[in-house]
């Protein structure tokens, strides 16, 4: 018997619990027939005053994640989410894949997990951006910026522009005002890259990314619209969906 709601699909998620954006970003975007189901990375809200502190939230949001893996799969689920995207490229370009493994290991060899480090590379090739200077805009301090260069040039780009808008703590990165994120958005736009990355998983993005690939020219990849979409893609999954961009709209 197949469940009445995610008849064609089960998706767990596994978000920090500070992390107020992927849920609703998710379930926005979420087709007929398919479900979502929360799992909390427990995470104390970090005050984000250097790299240091940085530092320490991506290693707090990786103790937590075998554990809240656990959890969602109780409910069957076909795939998992890793619904945080800095962990994915943190001190390696495959930081997923390892992470993938590492969950492997404990949980079976058929654990397929969704992230952002595997996402954002198919949707810069769906929009035919395949090579090239890349630009970036997160809420990180700027000592992200490493990691970052690092997963941009292994995926095979250039790392053009990034733009840190400094959240001061994992919590407010949610509450970036949209104003700040057009204007980081035209910032990294005048360097003519050829596409805009967005990191930072609970930056509130889908829909302004979509507006802003109208009066920029350019593709706009918000993260939890590509790891969305590439979810849903990689499960046969192929509805298009306007507001969030020429990926689900076209891809």
């Amino acid at each position: 018997m197949t469940d009445p709601l995610g008849w064609r699909l089960k998706i767990g998620v596994v978000t920090p619990s500070v992390n107020t954006i992927v849920q609703p970003e998710y379930d926005d975007m979420r087709p007929r027939g398919v479900t979502n189901h929360i799992a909390r990375i427990h995470i104390r809200d970090w005050v984000v005053n250097d790299d240091e502190d940085f530092a320490g939230l991506v290693q707090d949001i990786d103790a937590g994640v075998d554990d809240a893996v656990e959890r969602v799969l109780t409910c069957e689920p076909a795939l998992v989410v890793l619904g945080v995207s800095i962990e994915a490229v943190w001190g390696d370009p495959k930081a997923g894949d390892a992470i993938r493994d590492r969950l492997r290991a404990r949980f079976g060899d058929d654990l397929q997990l969704v992230h952002a480090g595997a996402a954002i590379p198919a949707a810069l090739r769906a929009v035919g951006v395949n090579e090239g200077p890349i630009g970036v805009l997160t809420p990180y301090q700027p000592g992200s910026e490493q990691h970052l260069r690092g997963f941009v040039e292994g995926c095979g780009y250039e790392l053009s522009t990034a733009v840190h808008l400094r959240a001061p703590t994992a919590v407010q990165i949610a509450h970036t005002p949209r104003e700040t994120l057009v204007q980081g958005l035209k910032e990294i736009a005048e360097k003519r890259p050829r596409a805009i990355v967005q990191f930072g998983a609970n930056l509130c993005m889908g829909r302004t990314a979509a507006e802003a690939e109208h009066w920029l020219g350019l593709p706009v990849i918000a993260v939890n619209t590509a790891t969305y979409w590439h979810a849903l893609r990689s499960n046969g999954i192929t509805d298009q969906m306007d507001g969030f961009g020429r990926l689900l709209a076209s891809h």
